[in-house]
């Protein structure tokens, strides 16, 4: 008798091109929530839950349990919604260990010293190849590090959830120049998830229309991407990609979300202590340049 593989369902944010997912196991009906998005709008301040409300909807009028919340990394580019997820369903919260990388890269940039030392905002922190279940439906944890650190994906049957590794291949693959990122760690990973079986189902994290395409899309295979993506088909060698890669990224400007994203997404999705006057703040560092400010 053939184990059911994972229904999975796809949830489109235009407004920061993330794809978050809802996988769950069609026979216990338990689930986890891949990379939720919580609508923050960057010129007002204000917060809203209804991309995660979607999500739950969702969740509820197929009857499901959702019992994790699974962060790919730490997102430059959209502020979390693991713990609206968490405090209405119970899910754990987990992430690759290798976040505590990051926090204590950003940490003092932040100077946010409420963040829990190693990981402890985090539920769990999972290890390059542990196993868990979801229901009935066994996960195996890669660490994927390159575009930032604590990059892992999750492979849950034939279908692997990428994070911000790989994109579509007419788009090709994420960007390495962050703090603690590497181009030589990505094009390792990348190779790593690309030497799975061919007709393994690749599922990105984002999507940006690349041109001559006027549709979002978000699954491939590896024989897709080992064929035709951009930066990384088969032939192109690792000194390649990393030239390519790094010439690309000295043209990109920063994340429009990329300051509240990483202050609050290196807490698990949490916001920093509210202030005496009970109003929670993001910091803007100031960088002057040459004699500004002097």
């Amino acid at each position: 008798m053939t184990t059911p593989g994972p229904v999975i369902r796809a949830f489109f944010d235009e407004p920061t091109h993330t794809v978050s997912y809802l996988v769950s196991d069609p026979v216990s009906r338990r689930a986890a929530v891949i990379d939720p998005v919580l609508d923050y709008d960057a010129g007002s301040g204000e917060v809203d839950t209804r991309s995660v409300e979607a999500i739950l909807a969702a969740a509820a009028a197929d009857r499901l349990s959702v019992e994790w919340v699974l962060e790919t990394h730490a997102h430059a580019d959209h502020l979390s919604g693991a713990p609206f997820i968490k405090q209405r369903t119970g899910a754990r919260i987990g992430i690759g260990e290798h976040i505590r990388d990051v926090q204590r890269i950003f940490r003092p940039m932040f100077d946010a010293a409420d963040v829990k030392p190693e990981g402890g905002d985090f539920d769990h922190l999972f290890h390059d190849g542990e196993h868990f279940a979801i229901g009935g439906l066994g996960v195996e944890v890669l660490h994927v590090p390159g575009h930032t650190p604590a990059d892992v994906a999750y492979r849950i049957g034939n279908a692997v959830f990428v994070g911000d590794s790989l994109f579509m291949p007419d788009y090709g693959t994420a960007r390495a120049d962050f703090p603690g990122g590497d181009a030589r760690h990505l094009f390792r990973s990348i190779r790593r998830l690309l030497a799975l079986p061919p007709d393994t189902r690749l599922f990105m994290c984002h999507d940006y229309k690349a041109p001559g395409r006027d549709h979002y899309a978000w699954e491939s295979t590896v024989a897709e991407q080992r064929a035709a993506n951009k930066h990384v088909r088969d032939g192109v060698t690792e000194d390649e990609f990393v030239a390519l890669r790094q010439a690309r990224d000295s043209t990109l400007s920063a994340p429009a979300l990329l300051l509240p994203s990483i202050q609050v997404n290196i807490r698990a999705g949490r916001f920093p202590p509210a202030e005496a006057n009970g109003v929670s703040y993001l910091r803007i560092p100031v960088k002057p340049k040459g004699s500004a400010l002097a």
